[in-house]
């Protein structure tokens, strides 16, 4: 049988004899074979056997350097996708734990609906207005006779109208603590869970339906004696949007609202921008804001963002526009809002217990007690803010407190001739006054801070700082009376006349704080702490004087690119109550650390929690944890918000320790959360980067398509094509250049949009090395969403082959057929009608048909042919002796032939299906980026079939007969296309485009997708 094989080749190379000499031979055993090679092994040809072995040994040879390669590129993009993932993860779930309570309703909570009026229901049926109210309360109101104070309150996307509950529950508490003098009335919009985060085709019209709401709820209160001429605000996520379109209106009054509260509200821009009307309607309010600041001021506004657990809106996004003259604006995050010190999720931020208290308190301080009404003026409003969410001095608000204070009861004088020490007293039962005596460090210790600490047990400590170079800091009781004051008018045995100092106090969880520098306190002779009755406790006063300088150290925070093996390390000998440890050069928003704080003091006696802070100068972002002592805690640090570019304030970790303990404070950079940062800020630009890799590999095909005739695999040329150097540094000279004025007015001239990265370096959300980041990032992702792609398609056809017979392989020969026709009418005509994402999803379903049915007719067709030839090998060695007759070799040529034809089919199908399952690849990323819009369209098919406006619908025509005529196609039309050159190299400068501009605007990455594909399909006819 050895031999079988090379005398069957030198029969294959000898020439056809005569007839007459054919030599009779006894006819091998034969098995039946489907398809392929005759089974004589015969022919009548000239043909070489040794250049088919030469090729195949180079072609092992290539295979094996193939299948290194993707070995190697495997593992590359596995690393960057498991990169991408660790900063999902640090994003989605490395937060701190949820420490908000929840909010309980005490009543049935009962939403009443509010009639409109005929035009305006008729006008906007899918939403309505209701009125909150609990037991007898709601039943008081049914009859519509109000007389509170109107709050609207404006769900979000996909929010719930009975979100407001938490707000007119803890209201209505609070209104019955005050016997109802005052009291609110809130009422809710229904927006029919609208998702307008993704779709901005519908905000302008709740825009509109919240005007009219307005319009009604002032028209509920006509009749009163103390009625409304404005509402207030209360816009949760998207709801805050509206509520500042609203201003935007031709025919709306700025003063029918006074006060705006935004909840997790993302101002600047939108989270995803998929469709040109939501990033219109960003820029038209935005817009008419900065240019309407002066006309804005009677209006006060607060937005409060959730911090790190709030994924889905960053802080960053909040944070309202910083303008000088708009003075009236204030944005907070809530784990620096006082009581709260709490990170809320986005859902969480509506019902957090302790930041609806701080909501509701302001809402009744806002209060005039002459009109019963919110007040109208502006300066008071920021101050009860600002007293509720920014600094609390652990005192009820007073829009007026008086001046000067006589105190009244018994006085105890404490002389001072130390830089510490202690006073202690137990069982106190009456209020009684600890007079300090100052002058003497006017005069002798201006250098040094006096320092002052009181501790009770089983009570909340309070921590009263004073400052120039002196200090005071004391541990009081919690409650909301003066507890500090400066002595100016004083005799021998009591203080005549007193300033109250306890406004300059700041609550912290387990302290209060009061700075005063005193050089600027020169009048006072004394300080007075008022003692409250401590029935049953230990109440401690400690004092100390130290000098500012010895308590501010400086940590320079480690590189970025230490990835966490360098550290920053500093040793605090606390002989007080207070360290501020300055972090130098931390000011960006890709900067990322973790401090470890451990605590070891001299005793094991009881203490006072310690509290760090960190805290961020240029924004209200700080954040507090407390400790027990002696411990070790693990803080995050990285910011919401980069340093402006004129600030020059450092960020500073504030640590109010405990006396005879030593702190050890270790720096070191986080890889983990850097890498989430990168993802907080710029994961919506990611599938600008997915797309803008696979379009190279798809250029890059065309191209070896071009210059080998065959069709490159997927993985292979996006390794070989999709580099960053080939679209980087466009971008980035274009971006340098636009510094220049006389670059810029050229790009004007042109009518150029401005490129993404320099809108995103003026908000100091962009660094030199991200676009590189993203674009690697985004060529892992490409990579294994094609190798998950290409393994579903085999999955799918694996499933086909089991269930159903394939069909033949056959060419099809034209492109456009009637029936097809019949089709792309069809769906153009859906476009038009219903929604452009629904006729974009049909066709793609189709498509993918196409592709599995090519997928499956090729995999038939290849083990035909490879059962042909095992079949075709095991005769040729059966065959020992056989007859050689002309008529025999002719046969055998004929089926050589057909084998040959068939194998350069099976080649073609195969190249075509590489080329399909890229297009594909690359247009199910356009589908996903259109499926917002058809969510939209089928959550409100109820209200209306069209939608309306829609974004997709012209593109969607476009599409539907681009992809009708490319799955019918295939790449031997493609590659003897005239246009083929310009097709295949079209891709690289609109990757750059895309680049250049998608990534704030992702609606325009199918237009660019969409030019290429229709060139694609010039290809197939010209």
């Amino acid at each position: 049988m050895a031999a079988a094989l090379p005398a069957a080749a030198r029969l294959w190379r000898q020439p056809a004899r005569p007839a007459s000499r054919a030599v009779a031979l006894p006819a091998p055993p034969r098995r039946a074979c489907v398809r392929g090679e005759p089974a004589e092994g015969g022919g009548g040809g000239r043909h070489d056997t040794r250049a088919p072995l030469r090729t195949s040994a180079r072609r092992g040879a290539m295979g094996r350097a193939g299948r290194r390669l993707p070995a190697l590129a495997a593992v590359f993009y596995g690393a960057l996708a498991a990169l991408v993932l660790l900063g999902v993860r640090d994003v989605l779930f490395l937060y701190e734990e949820n420490r908000c309570s929840m909010t309980y309703m005490y009543e049935y909570p009962e939403y009443l609906k509010i009639k409109l009026p005929k035009k305006t229901a008729r006008r906007y049926p899918a939403y309505e207005l209701y009125l909150y109210g609990e037991g007898n309360y709601a039943e008081e109101n049914k009859n519509l006779l109000l007389t509170g104070i109107p709050v609207l309150f404006l769900p979000g996307n996909a929010g719930s109208y009975k979100q407001v509950r938490s707000l007119g529950s803890i209201a209505l508490r609070k209104a019955e603590d005050v016997d109802f003098k005052y009291h609110f009335n809130f009422f809710s919009v229904n927006f029919n869970e609208e998702l307008v985060a993704l779709y901005g085709g519908s905000l302008q019209q709740q825009t509109k339906f919240v005007h009219e709401c307005i319009k009604v709820i002032l028209k509920l209160y006509r009749d009163q004696e103390f009625a409304p001429t404005s509402v207030a605000i209360v816009g949760h996520s998207m709801g805050g949007l509206v509520a500042r379109a609203l201003l935007t209106l031709k025919n709306f009054k700025p003063e029918l609202i006074n006060l705006l509260i935004t909840q997790a509200t993302p101002h600047v821009a939108p989270v995803m921008p998929l469709d040109k009307y939501l990033t219109d309607f960003y820029t038209a309010v935005n817009n008419h804001w900065i240019l309407k600041a002066q006309d804005l001021r009677n209006l006060t506004t607060l937005s409060v963002a959730g911090g790190f657990r709030d994924y889905q809106v960053r802080s960053g996004l909040a944070f309202l526009p910083r303008l000088s003259q708009h003075d009236s604006a204030l944005s907070v995050v809530s784990s620096a809002v006082p009581r709260a010190w709490a990170s809320t999720d986005h859902l969480s931020i509506v019902w957090c217990k302790e930041l609806i208290l701080a909501t509701i308190r302001a809402f009744f301080d806002l209060i005039d007690e002459n009109t019963r009404q919110i007040t109208e003026d502006p300066k008071k409003r920021m101050s009860v803010l600002h007293h509720h969410f920014v600094r609390h001095p652990a005192k009820t608000f007073e829009e007026n407190p008086e001046a000067f204070t006589e105190l009244t009861g018994a006085f105890m004088w404490i002389p001072v001739k130390a830089s510490k020490w202690t006073y202690s007293v137990y069982n106190v039962s009456n209020v009684f006054f600890l007079i300090v005596f100052l002058c003497v460090f006017f005069l002798l210790m201006s250098n040094f801070f006096f320092l002052l600490r009181i501790l009770m047990e089983n009570i909340s400590h309070f921590l009263l700082q004073a400052t120039e170079n002196h200090t005071v800091m004391f541990t009081v009781k919690t409650d909301t009376s003066s507890w500090i004051y400066g002595c100016m008018n004083s005799n021998s045995s009591m203080c005549l006349e007193a300033t109250d100092l306890s406004w300059r106090a700041e609550l912290l969880p387990t302290t209060k704080v009061v700075i005063l520098k005193l050089q600027d306190y020169t009048s006072l002779s004394h300080i007075v702490i008022q003692v409250p009755p401590t029935v049953g406790n230990k109440y401690t006063l400690d004092c100390e004087f130290f000098r500012e300088d010895s308590r501010t150290v400086q940590l320079p925070v480690t590189h970025l690119f230490s990835f966490g093996l360098s550290s920053s390390k500093i040793l605090l000998n606390s002989t007080g109550l207070l360290y501020n440890v300055q972090l130098q050069h931390f000011n960006r928003i890709y900067q990322a650390f973790k401090i470890y704080i451990e605590s070891h003091c001299q005793s094991l006696k009881e203490r006072k929690p310690s509290v760090y802070r960190l805290h961020v100068p240029w924004s209200h972002e700080d954040s507090i944890i407390v400790a027990k002592v002696p411990s070790f805690t693990e803080i995050s640090a990285k910011l919401h918000i980069a340093q402006p570019q004129n600030d020059s304030r450092v960020p500073e970790l504030n640590i109010y320790s405990s006396s005879d303990c030593q702190y050890e404070v270790i720096l070191k950079t986080s890889v983990l959360q850097v890498l989430g940062q990168i993802i907080r800020f710029h994961a919506g630009a990611l599938p600008v980067y997915v797309v803008s890799n696979i379009f190279l590999t798809y250029g890059g095909q065309l191209s070896t398509l071009m210059s080998t005739g065959q069709c490159s695999d997927f993985p292979l040329e996006l390794v070989r094509t999709a580099k960053p150097y080939k679209v980087e540094p466009l971008i980035s000279i274009v971006v340098f250049l636009q510094g220049f004025n006389w670059f810029r007015e050229i790009w004007e001239s042109l009518s150029l949009p401005e490129v993404d990265a320099a809108v995103l370096s003026s908000q100091d959300a962009w660094f030199p090395l991200v676009s590189l980041i993203l674009f690697v990032f985004g060529t892992g992702i490409a990579y294994w969403s094609g190798v998950f792609f290409s393994t579903s398609l085999r999955l799918f056809s694996s499933l086909w082959l089991t269930l159903i017979r394939p069909t033949v392989l056959q060419k099809d020969n034209k492109l456009i057929t009637p029936r097809r026709l019949c089709g792309v009418l069809s769906l153009a005509l859906v476009s038009w009608t219903t929604c452009g994402a629904f006729a974009v999803f049909i066709i793609y379903l189709q498509y993918l048909f196409k592709v599995i049915k090519l997928h499956v007719n090729v995999r038939a067709e290849q083990n035909m042919l490879n059962g042909d030839s095992d079949c075709s090998k095991e005769t040729s060695q059966n065959s020992s002796i056989y007859t050689v007759k002309n008529q025999s070799s002719t046969d055998s040529t004929l089926k050589a032939t057909q084998s040959l034809s068939n194998s350069t089919t099976i080649a073609e199908a195969v190249n075509s299906l590489k080329m399909h399952v890229t297009i594909l690849n690359l247009f199910t990323w356009i589908v996903l980026l259109n499926l917002p819009s058809l969510i939209y369209w089928l959550k409100n098919l109820r209200y209306s079939v069209r939608l309306d406006p829609d974004p997709c619908r012209s593109t969607a025509i476009i599409l539907v007969c681009i992809l009708e005529i490319l799955m019918n196609s295939s790449t031997s039309e493609v590659k003897s296309s005239k246009l083929l050159k310009i097709a295949a190299k079209v891709p690289l400068p609109l990757s750059v485009a895309m680049l250049a501009f998608g990534r704030m605007h992702l609606y325009k990455v199918p237009h660019f997708v969409t030019l290429s594909l229709l060139l694609h399909v010039l290809c197939c006819i010209v």
